[in-house]
């Protein structure tokens, strides 16, 4: 197998980075899922703690049970009833054999149940306790409902985002639940493993996801201490107020994204767009002079469609760049070169990122139904077989 069939490998048999870290995974929705499944592909053996109602496994996850679930890939999954007195004591025996727990309910729930920080820690003074939340642990609003806009509306995210005049727009569900929760929780998690090769001690991990959308914004801070960035929402350098630096429809009503901010590069966007030698352009850092250059790439850049630009402005510096929908992107020629996207029980789906050179990452596998590996998990986690078949009757847990 070569170097980049095994980078990008779907299944095979090179190990990752985490090899022998086991991770409980407790079924929540976006953030946990997602920094669960970085970890499976980093190496992780995942295993998802799914419901059970009425003695079958059910799931909290859209599109869970079938492989057609990209951020549920790479793990197995038990069915336990955490409301049974049977339910508590498998996951807190399961526990005792994990090195992570990632949990995404309201602060205090888990500590109800009785299967907090406390308990948990009590019977593995290891494990690395993971709550992903929208508020946090504490504070005024810890124990309300939220979701990912409304983290970014509080962090001062959402307010920054939008055209001049505009109301704020919502970048989908990115920001707040994958990068300010799910990424900042792998973030931690990995932290915690480090400090505990020294210390041999686990710890909590509290995530909030309005904490980690504030710390993505931590240059537009700086940027306003300098008095660089002091204009309403629309008008400022990245925000869409440079001419430079936005996007443009064409004529087919396709976008391109511009991004030309240094001068050579500016200079290369002119020459494309045939303005190089206009003598009535103002200067690229101009601010007065914005509306015009605005208005003139604006009429410029409607006069051919999207790929005849991106044709155009091939093999330049001048940072133009095709707006692509999802669909577009995993056939765009630099992303199939690269291989950033694999295929995975007929899904098309983002690769594994980064890439390590030594243990590279890979998916484990498609998105588990719930309870389907429930009798083989606990048998590989400890549990004998007439353990497993007491807790299947008394319906503590549910296998599908």
């Amino acid at each position: 197998m070569d170097e980049k069939a095994r980078t990008r490998g779907v299944g095979d048999v090179v190990t990752g980075p985490l090899e022998g870290v086991r991770v409980l995974e407790l079924a929540s929705l976006a953030p946990g899922p997602f920094a669960a499944m970085m970890l499976s592909d980093l190496g992780s053996e995942v295993l998802r703690v799914d419901r059970v109602h009425q003695g079958e496994p059910v799931s909290a996850l859209p599109f869970a049970g079938s492989a057609a679930d990209p951020l549920a890939r790479g793990r197995r999954s038990v069915a336990i009833d955490l409301k049974h007195p049977d339910g508590v004591g498998t996951l807190l025996r399961l526990v005792e054999r994990a090195d992570v727990l990632i949990e995404g309910f309201r602060p205090g729930v888990c500590e109800r149940l009785g299967i907090g920080p406390a308990e948990c820690l009590a019977r593995n003074q290891r494990l690395i306790y993971a709550r992903v939340t929208g508020w946090g642990q504490d504070g005024p609003l810890a124990h309300t409902a939220g979701h990912d806009i409304d983290y970014l509306a509080v962090s001062g995210v959402l307010g920054a985002i939008g055209p001049a005049g505009q109301p704020p727009a919502q970048p989908v569900n990115f920001v707040g639940d994958y990068a300010g929760g799910g990424m900042l929780a792998v973030v931690g998690i990995l932290a915690a493993l480090y400090e505990r090769s020294r210390s041999g001690r686990g710890q909590v991990v509290d995530t909030a996801m309005v904490d980690g959308s504030a710390l993505l914004s931590t240059h537009l801070h700086g940027l306003r201490a300098a008095g660089a960035w002091s204009a309403p929402r629309g008008e400022n350098l990245l925000d869409g107020g440079a001419p430079f630096y936005r996007t443009y429809e064409c004529a087919d009503g396709r976008y391109v994204a511009v991004g030309a901010l240094e001068p050579r590069f500016y200079a290369e966007l002119l020459s494309g767009l045939g303005l190089a030698e206009d003598p009535e352009l103002p200067a690229q850092y101009d601010r007065d002079g914005w509306p015009v250059l605005h208005r003139r790439f604006a009429e410029v850049f409607r006069g051919r469609t999207r790929d005849e630009w991106v044709q155009r402005f091939a093999d330049t510096d001048a940072c133009v760049a095709p707006v692509l929908d999802p669909g577009e992107a995993p056939t765009h020629p630099h992303n199939a070169s690269r291989e950033a996207f694999v295929d995975v029980a007929g899904v098309t789906q983002p690769a594994p990122a980064p890439r390590l050179s030594r243990t590279p990452l890979r998916v484990q596998g498609p998105a588990p139904e719930p309870g389907a590996h429930t009798r083989e998990a606990l048998s590989d986690w400890g549990f004998a077989e007439a353990e497993i078949d007491i807790l299947l009757r008394s319906k503590a847990v549910a296998a599908r």
